[in-house]
């Protein structure tokens, strides 16, 4: 008997394939948990380390396909992977593939449709934690698609983290993921943007970490009170009470003005400031500053 027909024997076998550094993450984490392993990368070499600890190594993604009933992909985009398994032919069929990269919410559809051409199982995903935190049970995994699918390899998959369904639409996973980016992205360019303004003045960003960090994010932009107001959101309902568009379209002029003063880049409260008056236009300048949840919404529909 093979290596290969021996790991078939395993109901809890997992293939990754791509070993960067996440796959390697992903690898060795179901390796550390038991899984019987089988790798594949572009380049075998990066291999190395994980079949010293016990992974067999495909010569082809054919052999990896078929070595497990599930595969785990680590790839840069859906291009790469089309460009890696077209090789594998017959072999996906009935094999269930899952993706975790990034990309649209129209090319995880596309992906479902590329698979079940080839008579694969698929399910999207996206990973919400860097390399070193694959493992643990409160690193969050998304994952869309096929119910079905996913509770059949939800104890592998729990392997690598927490996983979350998030429903049947395949386009889900990676909307959540890059949703999820966007306000992180925006939370960090706020806080380099602030940093750099007083730092206009000589404060370091140290002395500066320490307010706007350690008191003003948790207590003025408490998540809690976020939470609180999300149901807001969903009924359009911004009541002024505490501080109207009018309000804040004066705070935001003052962040404009003071930049472009102290000498530093513009474009950040420019467009802020940009969007609240455009909310003001359509008439939430007596609502709260949430109302600009409606530009956002209507932007969305007309981009």
């Amino acid at each position: 008997m093979t290596t290969q027909q021996s790991t078939l024997r395993h109901g809890n076998a997992v293939t990754v394939v791509g070993l960067g550094p996440m796959g390697e993450a992903l690898a060795e984490t179901l390796l550390a948990q038991g899984h019987p392993l089988t790798v594949w990368n572009r380049t075998p070499g990066k291999a190395d380390g994980l079949v010293a600890r016990g992974a067999h190594r495909a010569a082809t993604v054919a052999d990896a396909v078929s070595a497990s009933p599930l595969t785990v992909m680590c790839l840069k985009d859906y291009d790469t992977l089309y460009g890696v398994f077209e090789p594998a032919g017959d072999a996906l069929a009935g094999r269930t593939l899952v993706n975790l990269n990034s990309g649209t919410p129209k090319e995880a559809r596309a992906a479902v449709l590329w698979a079940q051409e080839r008579g694969a199982e698929y399910l999207d995903g996206a990973i919400m934690v860097p390399p070193p935190l694959v493992g643990h049970p409160d690193s969050v995994f998304l994952y869309s698609g096929s119910r079905e699918v996913f509770d059949k390899h939800r104890a592998a998959l729990a392997a690598l983290g927490d996983p979350r369904y998030l429903g049947s639409d395949p386009g889900l996973a990676v909307l959540y993921n890059t949703a999820l980016l966007d306000m992180m992205y925006a939370t960090l360019n706020g806080w380099l943007h602030a940093t750099a303004l007083v730092g206009s003045a000589n404060v370091s960003a140290v002395e500066f970490a320490e307010l706007a960090l350690g008191w003003f994010m948790p207590t003025v932009l408490d998540p809690g009170w976020l939470l609180a107001r999300a149901p807001d959101l969903d009924r359009a309902d911004y009541p002024g009470d505490l501080g109207t568009m009018d309000m804040n379209l004066n705070a935001l002029d003052h962040i404009a003005r003071t930049t472009l003063e102290q000498g530093i880049h513009p474009d950040h409260p420019r467009l802020m400031k940009e969007i609240a008056e455009e909310a003001i236009a359509v008439g939430h300048g007596g609502h709260s500053y949430l109302s600009l949840f409606e530009v956002f919404k209507k932007k969305a529909q007309t981009h």
